[in-house]
């Protein structure tokens, strides 16, 4: 990855891990943190406990990124960080966040999550912020690990340190449901047994949204904020769907996840060839936007569907599963006590409630099931009311 990406980059077992480390090396606790309120709750509950109050910045409606133009000269002063997102894998406008940053003299922190093989302005993601994290778990498939790039690698060895003051041991238990995964998983999908699977998965504690977003639990995050900075306080939330977040990695996880990094470019590729068919759809770019410029291998596809439900209750039928929702927005999910909410709150709302996040590799199968619906692509011009409509699968990070 160091050599990917041209900076030096430290292996970290998750990238919320990774992301808390990054917030509390360069934010100091009380700071206030620019980020997208179209995001995963869990990133909202990590930058919590770091010590930092999240501020929600305006979207483009278009793609879900950062609009910097929407967010007023006041709303600049007094952050700490900024915080991007770069959501599917669709680039935040990164060389004028960093421009702003540097103007304010305060870090870049990019969230690369799905976006391991985008590029903005020539330059891959993950290369303009003091720091981003990386999440091995999505175009990679290792459902594992995730790494922290540096801009300066004279910090890695502190940064380092700190991680490994955060870390849980391996526990042979958690190595063999690991290595095991693969092979149940295959099994379920061979007899059609999701949905059954997914239950399960419910009730060992291995997925627990029952909607897009986790409860809030407004009481006990109230509570939680007087732990801050620290990860105890805030552990039942971030470690939503994926309790092994802080755990340290152990042989058989780093082999498999080595092995899988070496066929990236080979899922890079597919990712690119799906997006551009999805992008070519009414769905995929109804304002005729993205179609001149290269494809970006997303992670997701954020198509943009009138009638979301009716959409994901279709490919559940021909069982695709929709995932990766991101409805509410942080602001209007989080209420006004746990963030500053966004000074243009409806773009975000519409493309929250719009926005059906489709796997590039199934793009085929997405695009016939949506045929055959006859599913109508969203308009902008339909009223952005402020309350987004709930419903759908998980969120997931």
């Amino acid at each position: 990855m160091r050599r990917r990406l041209g900076r030096e980059c430290l292996y970290v077992p998750s990238c919320r891990l990774g992301l808390y480390v990054a917030l509390r090396h360069w934010c100091r606790p009380g700071g206030r943190v620019l980020m997208s309120p179209v995001n995963d709750d869990v990133i909202f509950f990590v930058v919590l406990a770091a010590g930092l109050r999240p501020v929600q910045a305006p979207l483009s409606a278009r793609d879900g990124s950062i609009d910097p133009s929407g967010l007023p000269e006041s709303g600049w002063r007094g952050l700490s960080a900024v915080l991007t997102t770069n959501l599917y894998g669709n680039p935040d406008p990164a060389p004028e966040l960093r421009a702003r940053c540097d103007a304010l003299g305060i870090p870049l922190i990019e969230d690369a999550a799905h976006a391991i093989g985008s590029e903005v302005a020539g330059r891959p993601v993950g290369g303009f912020g003091d720091a981003a994290v990386f999440s091995l778990s999505k175009h990679v498939g290792a459902k594992s690990g995730g790494f922290l790039a540096l801009a300066d690698p004279g910090l890695r060895t502190e940064l380092a340190r700190a991680r490994d003051a955060l870390l849980e041991p391996s526990r042979l238990s958690a190595e063999l449901a690991y290595a095991l995964r693969p092979y149940a998983e295959a099994g379920v999908r061979g007899l059609r047994l999701v949905r059954a699977a997914r239950a399960a998965l419910r009730l060992l504690g291995q997925e627990e949204r029952a909607g897009i977003r986790m409860p809030l639990r407004p009481g006990e995050l109230k509570q939680a904020l007087g732990t801050a900075p620290g990860l105890d306080g805030f552990h039942s939330w971030i470690r939503v769907d994926l309790h092994d977040y802080r755990l340290r990695s152990g042989r058989s996880r780093l082999r498999r996840t080595e092995r899988l990094l070496g066929g990236l470019d080979q899922r890079l590729a597919a990712h690119r060839r799906g997006t551009e068919k999805l992008l070519a759809t009414p769905w995929g770019d109804p304002g005729g936007v993205t179609g001149a410029q290269p494809a970006q291998p997303l992670f997701r596809v954020p198509l943009l569907v009138a009638d979301r439900d009716a959409a994901i209750a279709a490919l559940a039928r021909h069982r695709v599963t929709t995932g990766y929702l991101y409805d509410p927005p942080l602001d209007a999910y989080a209420g006004g006590l746990f963030t500053d909410p966004s000074p243009a709150p409806g773009p975000a709302a519409w493309f929250a409630r719009h926005a059906l996040p489709a796997d590039p590799r199934r793009a085929d199968q997405v695009i016939a099931v949506l045929d055959g619906l006859g599913a109508r692509p969203a308009r902008r011009e339909e009223p952005a009311r402020g309350e987004a409509r709930r419903g759908g699968q998980r969120g997931g990070g």
